[in-house]
């Protein structure tokens, strides 16, 4: 039984030293040099810091520097934590505020874009540091010892109603524990060449990260300008001899709306996960028929799961009116429906919320007990000992098959372009952080994916200057779609932003 990720990639490395790990355009690294690097890496930043199971940051693009580091923090005993470097400096120290990581490595180029942090972080720039000095193991202050499962291994941050954002803990046991049931579900090898376009602060880049150094994967980096132009990520995908994909929708529904499957052959890729958000059936149905010889699966699970909680291998055909289930829990998992009083749904075809229990759930979220307690909460059919539960805030039901569907959201925390987002955060920004209006309530339109701002003002302001004010504070997939001004918002009895009223109004 492995007790941390390194354990994996020690064998990989051993195993397979001359192999590609990592493809990033021109540039590639074999898995001795990333080892070698990351050791190196971590050998610095413990040089730096004797702190153990601490928060390093990472403020660095997708590249082969930032899965250096990501290794390097694993090998140093702490805590990954990946940053966008196009997200607002405001939004950055917020998440630095609320994490204080104890480094943050970053190069020359970007290092110039943070704002000081605070005194008690150091700052690692890695254009300064000689990858080519050797490094002794007995000087290295890292050791698999020091790391059991149960142990963090990264924080991913998501969106918060308070304008901060959530820093969720995953372990190195919940990792495991999917890596190795998805090995045995998808039969899953050492031949993967995995075509990496989620960003570095998903999930899902953390789950393809483990796959590299569990599985001896290879990662082609897909630039995220391509998801622009589909054609030319296709074209990567082909050339590559791509074999598994795990992506959001989104770009997915692009292809098959421009019918570019139809242009290219992509005979290698053999298994293609799809999670984040609803895929519209009919746009799925053009890539299953598409592509007869590969495997589908819907996955679904919130960022509080490590990685997803369901799975449904798409094997019969679904109408293009008919939604995709989310299927079935991951062995080791328990997946349940609660009604509104806290009652087990046994029925199927009966709404209530989607709650999970299990190894794979987070530890909760990093410096923030009030709102860990919230949501990690002891299970409401267990009165005999202490048992936790994740409360999704998903409503779904069970159909005739015994399958999980998917049905919306309790509250105002959407899935948008693959992010999750929380409105009450862009609502936050909007009256209280830039103080742009009065009054401000926002609403999703699920099917056409567009999230939609309602305010109250004494004049109309123009969406361009709304999207330069929240470009400032917000990274651009949390921008409102449209722009709607109203003499007053309208309320409910208890006084509330009736939010039901302001959807019905389109």
């Amino acid at each position: 039984m492995k007790k941390n990720v390194l354990e994996y990639f020690r064998e990989s490395v051993l195993k397979y030293p001359d192999k590609i790990a990592v493809i990033d355009g021109t540039d590639a690294i074999c898995f001795s040099d990333l080892d070698k690097k990351a050791k190196c890496l971590a050998s610095f930043i413990s040089s730096k810091s004797s702190l153990k199971h601490k928060p390093i940051g990472v403020y660095l693009p997708k590249q082969i520097n930032s899965i250096i580091a990501d290794i390097a923090i694993t090998y140093s005993s702490n805590i990954y934590m990946n940053l966008d470097v196009k997200t607002p400096n405001t939004r950055i120290n917020n998440i630095l505020d609320l994490i204080e990581p104890i480094c943050i490595i970053s190069d020359s180029k970007f290092i110039s874009q943070l704002d000081k942090p605070n005194d008690n972080c150091i700052l690692i720039n890695l254009d300064e540091i000689n990858f080519d000095e050797e490094v002794i193991a007995d000087n290295l202050c890292i050791s698999e010892a020091v790391q059991i499962d149960t142990d963090p291994l990264c924080i991913i941050n998501t969106s918060g109603s308070t304008g901060t954002p959530k820093g969720v803990v995953l372990n190195h046991k919940s990792f495991i524990d999917f890596v190795e049931i998805s090995n045995d579900i998808f039969k899953f090898n050492d031949s993967e060449i995995i075509g990496s376009l989620s960003p570095l602060v998903f999930d899902i880049y953390s789950y393809e990260l483990c796959l590299l150094m569990s599985n001896a994967s290879t990662l082609v980096i897909l630039p995220e300008n391509l998801a622009s132009f589909p054609f030319k990520l296709l074209e990567i995908l082909s050339n590559k001899n791509v074999t598994f994909l795990f992506w959001v929708p989104t770009i997915m529904v692009n292809i098959a709306n421009l019918n570019l499957l139809n242009s290219i052959s992509l005979p290698s890729l053999k298994t293609v996960w799809f999670a984040g958000e609803v895929f519209p059936t009919k746009q799925f149905n053009y890539w299953k028929n598409s592509l007869p010889h590969v495997l589908f699966a819907n996955l679904y699970g919130p960022i509080e799961i490590t990685l997803d909680c369901t799975y449904f291998i798409v094997n019969r055909d679904i109408k293009d009116d008919e939604p995709l289930p989310i299927g079935i829990p991951y062995r080791n998992t328990d997946v349940f429906i609660l009604d509104d009083e806290d009652r087990l749904v046994i029925d199927n075809n009966v709404e209530g919320e989607l709650c999970v229990r299990g190894t794979s759930l987070a530890m909760g979220y990093y410096n923030n007990p009030i709102k860990t307690s919230s949501v990690f909460v002891q299970n409401p059919l267990n009165k005999a000992y202490p048992e936790t539960i994740y409360r999704t805030g998903d409503i779904v039901l069970k159909n005739s098959l015994g399958e999980f569907v998917f049905k919306g959201r309790k509250d105002s925390l959407i899935k948008h372009l693959g992010y999750r987002i929380e409105l009450g955060e862009i609502e936050h920004v909007v009256v209280n952080t830039l103080k742009l209006v009065k009054n401000a309530c926002l609403v999703y339109q699920s099917e056409k994916k567009e999230i939609i701002l309602f305010y109250e003002s004494d004049h109309e302001i123009e969406p361009s200057n709304f999207r330069k004010s929240l470009l400032t504070a917000l990274p651009k997939y949390m921008l409102p779609t449209r722009f709607v001004k109203l003499a007053e918002l309208p309320r409910n009895t208890n006084g509330k932003i009736d939010r039901l009223a302001l959807k019905n109004l389109n």
